[in-house]
């Protein structure tokens, strides 16, 4: 089986919280997620330049596989 899906990556890691890694259906309610979550750092100069540069997380797409093990059949 093979999930298509979106999630959150930033400075090149997807994004989660406690383990637990957003995945959104589509790529819209993603970018609501980021910036519901991350939009702060729009209005933020301070941490757009240096030492710090900061962007804000971008969308990006997943895909999810799921393999039966052999062994266990």
């Amino acid at each position: 089986m093979m999930w298509r899906r979106w999630s959150v990556e930033w400075f090149g890691r997807l994004q989660g919280e406690n383990g637990d890694l957003p995945l959104f259906k589509t790529r819209q309610e993603c970018r609501e997620f980021i910036n519901e979550r991350y939009g702060y750092i729009k209005s933020r100069p301070d941490l757009r330049r240096a030492p710090y540069s900061w962007r804000l997380p971008r969308p990006v797409r997943v895909v999810i596989t799921a393999e039966q093990n052999e062994a266990e059949t």
